[in-house]
């Protein structure tokens, strides 16, 4: 079971945004989409979750998005934008439950399992404005991940997670956390698609990468397709050499994925 995005074009307003992009991921991986700011990164991202019309075809597990309803959709997958601001005081169970709204067989005992999982256990009662932006970040995917707990429904096949910018506000003890979450569900067998700006943490989890720029497809494939001296460098317009230490300063990475 596979997402597939075929000559997707956008404009937004006057400005062609994304030219004839063709992407593809698979269930049971996860896969990255990088580039520089402006690239065309979220647009695509909102492209492939059938929140922004597009011309072009999509997609999800061998269904056209363009001819499910929403509420389908969002059974087979969830989705986590790049900020959500809540004008209520909702507590954190409450924004956590509207992952499960409608979903059958969901049950309250997922609340905390799903907060456990980002590591916030503890926090149902809290009030969600009183969190820090990272900890907001994390009940957000908490919702998320509530929403298609299961990686793959035994009789419509993998659910989808996907991901824009979800380490974004994060220190790197929790961005590791969120990666090996990410991980961990597409080895259990659904689909995992993200929006990343961290080269070097994107490597060390994604099994494909798609590298954008200026609203196009540069590159595609295996991370040791993809990150190249010379495609990064076209890429991000400048010059950046890949696996070599700064002849000065101090480099700071986590070295180990699991």
């Amino acid at each position: 079971m596979s997402l597939i995005a075929s000559d997707i074009s956008v404009s937004l307003g006057r400005k062609q945004v994304l030219h004839g992009v063709s992407v593809s991921a698979q269930a049971g991986e996860f896969t990255a989409i990088v580039g520089p700011n402006g690239s065309g990164k979220t647009t695509l991202m909102r492209s492939l979750t059938g929140e922004l019309a597009c011309r072009g075809r999509i997609t999800l597990n061998g269904r056209d998005i363009a001819r499910m309803p929403p509420e389908e959709l969002a059974r087979h997958r969830g989705v986590l934008p790049q900020a959500a601001e809540l004008s209520f005081p909702f507590t954190v169970a409450e924004v956590v439950r509207i992952g499960i709204e409608g979903q059958a067989g969901r049950t309250e005992a997922l609340i905390p399992q799903a907060l456990a999982a980002v590591g916030l256990p503890g926090f149902s009662g809290r009030l969600y404005q009183e969190l820090s932006g990272g900890e907001q970040q994390r009940v957000q995917l908490a919702r998320v991940l509530a929403q298609v707990w299961q990686p793959v429904d035994k009789e419509t096949g993998p659910r989808w997670l996907m991901l824009d910018e979800p380490v974004s506000s994060l220190d790197i003890a929790h961005q590791l956390t969120v990666m090996r979450l990410a991980a961990d569900y597409a080895r259990a067998g659904g689909g995992v698609i993200a929006v990343m700006h961290d080269l070097n943490l994107t490597a060390l989890f994604a099994q494909r990468l798609v590298l954008m720029c200026a609203g196009r497809v540069l590159a595609q494939g295996r991370p040791e397709e993809v990150l190249s001296d010379d495609t990064l460098s076209c890429a991000y317009g400048c010059r950046l050499r890949v696996n070599a230490t700064p002849e000065s300063g101090i480099w700071v990475l986590p070295h180990l994925a699991a």
